[in-house]
């Protein structure tokens, strides 16, 4: 059974290879494998065969990691951890392009990656586990970083597809030498009816980025905007629901949708100093905005949120032939808002009007350093640190006290430091083998809304900064013959746990426990034919007892938290029988969870089959296709226990993809 395990396992989320060059584990490029941070690489080949019509049937390859899709952007993540949801699940990852935050640490969002540009991207690298010292607040569990495209490639490329449920999509990108510099520009339109009532999707995405200097000096500038119109399906109801198509495309508040915007610029130095020290920076500039119908709470209130920032990055790097050192100052101004309105006339404890109205400035400053060094010829010792302290400055807009279930704090400051280090070793047992191990801590200070948006009875005082402590150990081989192979092992114990509970209180002192094996790698068979693909399996627990009225949530000491498959699993066969001719074959496994917090109620997991393939009809044009849920599965995306009933985002059933590509 191990064996075949193994076997199956043989996979990778992208590229395992020791010669890919990586930039995410020390914010400066290094290959793949030397450190000990375990990152997971998603290359162009790989987005661009997938084709995903939503970014977790990319990100979903990697070992470890677990996004449940809802409707159109909307998205659950988890990597090393449970899908987590409502307040734990913003701020618990770090979602980045070229390694700078798509949105400001204290303003995250839960559905975060709708703001990032997938299509484009060159390659999607991401850490599992805390991030490190040169990522600060956010990085707990881990993070997603998207590498844009070098422009100094020249190449063109334009293609147009479309499938079921009036999906229709236009990618089209350029690079090369320009007179400027070396330049990038991409653009990227999804348009879609929704296979749910009233569940319309459009998205597009515009990127660009120069490229020049000469002598010891590069500059990068570099954009991105984002706009996202999205009516949205919500949950159904009942036991297996999902199991029922008529059912499963109804949509209980057609009211529901999510219009949002996001503009990123940035300029990125790089000042070779000598041949040993060299300087690096960025400076950026960030605004986002957001209006959400809260179709999930009785008001069905309007939601208005959005934050500008200003920050920069700056390090100064040292490197000989046995050692690598970095030293660096980060900081960051954050002015955010806002309102919620309720139009519903008032009912119970949900008041007509103004619930919240308000604005948090935030001033964020770091300080890390980290570094390698080659102890012997065979042995690495790396490690580091990052202390980071924010300031809020809240400002209420409406007037002080508690209206209906809604409390609105007078203006006040609040302030809170964190201290993030680790450690790690490498050892090379030979040419193709090597072993890791790292002791790592991620923090996640408190996010704005958890801090002033509250209910009569919470309190500020007493939330601390939530700490994941991480131990994990691995083996990785990398062969000749294309054979490469990452296992790791890891447990870890995160503090200070933020959630709101069924009773809906804030609950800012919770405990949980996690621990598991990943194996993700890449098994050339033939000259034609390579699997690849990932396992893990993990547990989740709660370290703590919570009582709530509600039985079905109530937290016990040694339970399993809710929805947190032990087994996730993806095989992935690519065969290229002629060069004009690349077919795929995946399946994915999400096992058996639990729905509720108490352990009763249960979701049986699924497996999914999808096919792939891209036929080369003549020079510089493609035919490309897709079958995704080729057995018509009936599955939910995700599942819920709440309010005394089972729910669902249903999983859609087969559907099919047809496009063409044009590259120069």
């Amino acid at each position: 059974m191990l064996t075949a395990l193994l076997a199956a396992s043989l996979a990778h989320a992208g590229d395992t290879r020791e010669d890919v060059i990586v930039v995410s584990a020390t914010r400066a490029a290094e290959v793949r494998g030397v450190s000990a941070v375990p990152v997971a690489v998603i290359g162009a080949d790989d987005i661009e065969m997938t084709g995903a019509q939503h970014v977790s049937e990319l990100l979903n390859r990697a070992p470890g990691v677990h996004i449940h899709r809802g409707n159109g952007v909307e998205h659950l993540t988890a990597i090393r951890s449970p899908v987590l949801s409502a307040g734990a699940g913003a701020g618990s990852f770090l979602y980045l392009e070229d390694g700078i935050a798509l949105r400001a640490p204290a303003f995250a969002n839960i559905n975060g990656l709708f703001e990032a540009a997938d299509e484009l991207a060159a390659r999607v690298e991401i850490i599992r586990g805390p991030g490190g010292a040169v990522y600060g607040s956010n990085a707990l569990h881990g993070l997603v970083n998207l590498i844009t495209p070098d422009p100094a490639l020249a190449q063109t490329r334009a293609e147009i597809e479309a499938g079921s449920y009036g999906r229709v999509r236009l990618t089209a990108a350029a690079s090369g030498a320009t007179r400027l510099g070396d330049g990038f520009i991409g653009l990227t339109v999804r348009s879609e009816d929704g296979w749910r009532d009233n569940a319309s999707l459009l998205r597009a995405g515009l990127q660009a980025r120069l490229d020049w200097g000469e002598g010891a000096t590069r500059w990068s500038a570099r954009t991105t905007l984002i706009h996202l119109e999205q009516e949205t399906a919500t949950f159904v109801n009942g036991f297996r629901a999902y199991r029922d198509v008529a059912a499963s495309r109804q949509n209980a508040n057609p009211e529901a949708f999510r219009d949002a915007r996001a503009l990123r610029v940035s300029l990125h130095a790089d000042h070779a100093l000598s041949e040993r020290w060299n300087l690096s920076g960025a400076v950026y500039a960030r605004s986002n905005d957001m209006d959400f119908r809260l179709h999930f709470l009785p008001s069905r209130a309007l939601e208005e949120t959005g934050h500008d920032s200003r920050g920069f990055q700056s390090a100064v790097h040292f490197e000989s032939a046995s050692t690598r050192l970095s030293a660096g100052l980060d900081g960051e101004w954050t002015r955010g808002y806002l309102v919620e309105d309720q139009t519903l006339p008032s009912f119970g404890a949900f008041p007509q009007g103004i619930h919240y109205d308000y604005d948090v400035e935030a001033l964020t400053g770091a300080v890390f350093v980290q570094g390698r060094h080659s102890v012997t010829e065979r042995l690495d010792i790396e490690g580091g640190a990052r202390l980071e302290a924010t300031r809020f400055d809240y400002t209420n807009n409406t007037d002080d006290g508690a209206i209906g279930r809604f409390l609105r704090l007078p203006d006040r400051s609040d302030s809170f430091t964190t201290f993030a280090p680790h450690a790690g070793l490498v050892w090379r047992f030979s040419d193709e083998a090597r072993g890791f191990v790292r002791l790592a801590r991620g923090v996640r200070e408190p996010q704005s809304d958890e801090l002033y948006r509250l209910q009569p009875g919470q309190e500020i005082d007493g939330i601390e900064a939530e700490t994941l402590d991480s131990l994990e150990a691995g083996l990785r081989l990398a062969r000749a013959d294309g054979l490469a192979l990452e296992l790791t092992a890891f447990t870890m114990v995160k503090r200070n746990v933020f959630f709101r509970d069924a009773d809906g209180i804030n609950v800012t002192d919770g405990r949980t426990t996690h621990e598991g094996v990943e194996i993700e790698g890449i098994w050339p068979l033939t000259d034609t034919l390579t699997l690849s693909g990932a396992l893990t399996y993990a547990t989740h627990n709660y370290d703590f007892d919570r009582p709530v009225a509600q039985v079905s949530e109530a937290i016990e000491r040694g339970n399993r938290v809710d929805t947190a498959p032990e087994w996730l699993g993806n095989l992935r066969a690519r065969w290229q029988p002629v060069e004009a001719l690349t077919l795929e074959a995946e399946w994915l496994h999400v096992g058996e969870y639990f729905a509720d917090a108490a352990n009763e109620a249960v979701y049986d997991g699924h497996d999914l089959f999808h096919l792939r393939g891209v036929v080369r009809v003549r020079e510089g044009w493609e035919v490309f296709g897709s079958i995704r849920n080729l057995a018509d599965t009936r599955y939910a995306e995700r599942a819920d226990f709440a309010f005394g009933g089972y729910r669902y985002f249903p999983g859609e059933p087969r559907t099919f993809s047809l496009g063409v590509r044009v590259r120069g």
